[in-house]
């Protein structure tokens, strides 16, 4: 069982950024290439393969049963009548998500069909930059099938690829080329834009590396939607290092790598309408500095120079300014523009057209006229031979009213050949001032956008100048309370220095109370020293007056004692030995002895 892609190709509505049109296009490749007869039908063996590696790229569940249950048979055929594009459409288009990588869906689909249209070995340029001219065709092609490009659209890749290889236009060359497809009627194919371009028949003299920059670069703006794309600093967030870095700038996002081969992605800055990007001064060494300030975070980076500083500012600005207005980017606007343009220019040329038939039907009506008017004189002529003479007269003013009449006709005939050329030329002048105001739209653009630029630089001044007159106003405030500060401080310093005074002249009494007191002491002391000697020397005569006295008192009664019983309560020894008085006899002679010194002291 073989089966068709019927249906409305054109009914899908916008996927995010990538209208399902466009999914649509490298689709219709591969179910082209896998249609062996040519008949549009294709085996369901085939659309599984097709269906699972679609659903693999598009990253959307596959579901093998769904394919079988739309296509089972039963006696008399196929159930489904409407071919392989409502199942497209209901189980993988509508189940598509945000995240599918277009490029590998443009790569399988160029796997499939490629090897069955063109050879590289007869191609000046590679597989690959083949592969992107393909890519660059299904962006510019109408949303017809077969896919066709018109001519505007491959004269606006051709602008767009030469003045990425900054080489110059040949327009002779292209218009000799446009006249051969008018004359032909007919309009480029994929196939036959890549052998075109493949050939060199308008880069012929280019570097074949030269021809594959430029490719790239048309490639990265129209089908991968970068808007800006080159090396710049970075800082980083945690350790604070400057680090090169390759930036793509999106209208959503803006992307950065290790290098330009893109193999290595190191982050990506999201873009929404709360974003914005300002100048920087420079500082840490730097030049060239600007900020994209974020919800979550902000991204200093600096540029080669001041003319890419102020590119990439206007760009990322350009596309924070295009999300605010929900607008797409701005070569996806230009395509709308240009489609706009063509129909309202075929819809007019429509009307020209049908007015110039109308014409020629009128002509062609009074020719009819004149056709019959003048079979009828021929049969009257015929019929009225036997009458000839009688109305020879009559024939002749009939003819002669003929010929006023038929000069008329041509007289009006050449008039509307006039007019038709006048409005041949008053097109060609249209088309003239339709260029000139889409040349006055472009300059008045770039108008508009410095005069935009200007004002957000005038605005950025004065918020500036707002803040630091805020700043200062803060700061006064603040020495104005520093100010009273320092006014109560210091009466209070005055205060706690008069009650300073006050203790020190009270501690200084003080002081001089204990001076005079520690005076009076110490003369009390230097005279208990003097009583000390003196009681000392009375005590050393004393002792010398008792030895002489002992001294005599043994030479007189001799050395012979009598012995008695000792006392058992403890003895009491004297300066002449064991005393011989008891113990309230002491305590007399101490009262006695106590209040002779304290007379003599009181004396002193």
């Amino acid at each position: 069982m073989k089966i068709s892609l019927t249906g409305a190709l054109t009914s899908f509505t916008d996927l995010i950024m990538i209208s399902r049109d466009e999914i649509l296009k490298p689709i219709w490749y591969a179910f082209t290439a896998l249609d062996v007869d040519r008949n549009g039908k294709v085996s369901k063996s085939q659309l599984k393969v097709l269906s699972h590696n679609l659903c693999t790229v598009l990253r959307v569940p596959h579901n093998s049963s769904a394919l079988e249950e739309h296509f089972k048979d039963d006696n008399e055929g196929p159930v489904s009548t409407q071919g392989y594009m409502p199942y497209l459409n209901m189980c993988i288009l509508n189940k598509i998500q945000a995240n599918f990588d277009f490029y590998e869906l443009n790569k399988m689909c160029w796997t499939l069909s490629a090897p069955k249209h063109i050879s590289c070995k007869h191609l000046l340029i590679s597989g690959v930059d083949a592969f992107k001219v393909w890519c660059i065709f299904n962006y510019l092609s109408e949303d017809k099938y077969p896919l066709q490009i018109v001519i505007e659209e491959l004269e606006y890749f051709l602008h767009k690829l030469f003045a990425a290889m900054s080489c110059s236009w040949n327009e002779d060359r292209f218009e000799d080329y446009k006249m051969q497809l008018s004359a032909k009627k007919k309009h480029l194919n994929a196939w036959e834009l890549i052998e075109l371009i493949g050939m060199g028949h308008f880069t012929k003299g280019i570097n074949p590396q030269t021809l594959s920059t430029g490719i790239n670069e048309v490639f990265q703006e129209l089908v991968m939607d970068v808007i800006k794309q080159g090396y710049m600093m970075k800082k980083g967030h945690k350790r604070k290092n400057w680090t090169d870095r390759w930036f793509e700038l999106h209208l959503n996002s803006m992307s950065y790598y290790v290098s330009e081969d893109l193999i290595e992605l190191k982050g990506c800055i999201s873009l929404d309408r709360n974003c914005c990007v300002e100048s920087l001064p420079d500082k840490d060494g730097k030049k060239n500095l600007f900020v994209i300030k974020c919800a979550e975070k902000s991204f200093e980076i600096s540029a080669s120079d001041k003319k890419t500083k102020q590119e990439w500012i206007h760009a990322i600005q350009d596309c924070i300014v295009r999300i605010r207005q929900g607008l797409s980017s701005p070569h996806r606007e230009s395509r709308q523009k240009r489609r706009e343009l063509r129909k309202r220019m075929k819809a007019e040329q429509e009307a020209m057209e049908n007015r110039m038939r109308q014409l020629q039907l009128a002509n062609d009506s009074k020719q009819a006229q004149l056709e019959a008017m003048t079979k009828k004189l021929q049969d009257a002529s015929v019929r009225g031979d036997l009458e000839e003479q009688r109305r020879l007269q009559t024939q002749i003013e009939l003819l002669d009213q003929y010929r006023r009449d038929l000069e008329q006709e041509k007289m009006a005939r050449m008039q509307m050949e006039e007019q038709v050329a006048e409005k041949a030329s008053e097109v060609e002048q249209y088309w003239q001032r339709m260029q000139e105001l889409e040349e006055m739209y472009r300059q008045l653009k770039k108008a508009l956008d410095d005069e935009r630029q200007a004002r957000e630089d005038e605005e950025a001044l004065r918020k500036l100048q707002a803040r630091l007159l805020e700043q200062e106003e803060s700061k006064r405030l603040e020495l104005e309370q520093i100010h009273l500060q320092q006014q109560e401080l210091l009466t209070l310093s005055q205060k706690e220095k008069q009650e300073l005074e006050r203790e020190r002249a009270e501690k200084e009494r003080a002081l001089q109370a204990a001076q005079e007191q520690l005076g009076l002491l110490r003369r009390q002391r230097e005279g208990a020293q003097e009583e000390y000697k003196v009681v000392t020397m009375k005590l050393e005569r004393a002792a010398h007056k008792t030895k002489n006295w002992k001294h005599k008192v043994s030479n007189h009664e001799g050395l012979l004692q009598i012995i008695q019983p000792g006392n058992k309560g403890p003895t009491r020894m004297t300066n002449w030995g064991q005393a011989a008085f008891t113990d309230t006899e002491l305590k007399e002679m101490e009262r006695i002895w106590q209040e002779n010194k304290n007379r003599s002291h009181d004396e002193q």
